[in-house]
């Protein structure tokens, strides 16, 4: 009996709950701390991206119209997901160059982050809300609300943890998204994809393209359709440039020039709070 070949995963794009090819039929050679070439990863394309926004767009309002405790219980399914797919993220954080530790680390981090942010779902909005007090015969009332359409450049240095703690508070406050994975650390994030595919995320709400960030930088940052950009990394010609296409628009920009995504104090209700706009409402007493 011949010897069995392994089945090589095919890494594809995340768009509207499916995993398309890349459009232009272009692929990187990813290759290990060897060099040596382990898969082809999609290189993501203008098209594309337009192609993820469209599918972002149609699931924004039915995501943002949900009850925040409903959005609570699937970021929970997706820590669920994640935790149960342990030997998977394992094997491609160890690949991407981590020893065994920092893999079960960054993968431990991983999930109680979505766990973090679950709890906090159904929860800011009550924290950052108020009354307002006003010489008038009026109730005067200031709420956060979800902005849009999030895209964001996801850090380049971590390979799951980054990615997660850029995508959990986004969702957490009923925004949908389209994300850049890392360029130099692509593995988790298609796998990642697979566990949004099998847990409670609407198709549309979380977008997850691979690619070069010199190619797609300056479409996520002047796309017309995008609300709000996300920028994480220190090229300051890439900072420049994301302020400034954000200024056609009037984008909301958000930028972590350096973050140590391991770190706890990066997790917070605040980063909730920065992909939402603010909504004064004014009704008069005793109607």
């Amino acid at each position: 009996m011949s010897q069995r070949i392994d089945i090589q995963k095919t890494y594809k794009l995340f768009i509207g709950g499916k995993f398309p090819r890349t459009e232009s039929g272009r692929y990187i050679k990813w290759t290990d701390k060897n060099e040596t070439t382990v898969v082809n990863i999609c290189r993501g394309s203008r098209k594309d991206f337009r192609n993820a926004m469209v599918s972002a767009r149609s699931a924004s309002g039915g995501w943002s119209s949900r009850t925040a405790y409903n959005r609570a219980q699937i970021l929970y399914r997706v820590g669920e997901m994640l935790e149960g797919r342990r030997e998977q993220f394992m094997a491609e954080l160890t690949l991407q160059g981590l020893t065994n530790k920092q893999a079960k680390n960054e993968i431990n981090q991983s999930i109680d982050r979505f766990i973090y942010y679950a709890g906090w779902a159904d929860k800011f909005q009550q924290v950052f809300s108020r009354v307002n007090p006003v010489s008038l015969p009026y109730f005067n009332f200031t709420l956060p609300e979800a902005t849009g359409v999030v895209a964001a450049i996801a850090p380049d240095d971590t390979s799951l943890l980054g990615l997660v703690s850029i995508i959990a508070p986004v969702i957490a406050g009923g925004n949908s998204i389209v994300i850049l994975a890392s360029e130099s650390l692509p593995l988790s994030s298609i796998s990642f994809a697979e566990v949004l595919h099998t847990s409670d995320v609407p198709g549309g709400v979380i977008n997850i393209l691979t690619g070069y960030r010199s190619e797609l930088i300056e479409h996520f940052s002047s796309h017309m359709d995008v609300n709000a950009i996300i920028y994480c990394g220190h090229n300051t010609d890439d900072q420049k440039l994301v302020e400034i296409n954000a200024a056609l628009n009037v984008k909301h920009v958000i930028q972590f020039p350096i973050q140590d995504w391991s770190n706890d104090k990066h997790q917070s209700p605040y980063h909730i709070l920065k992909c939402q706009e603010t909504k004064t409402t004014w009704h008069p007493i005793g109607f």
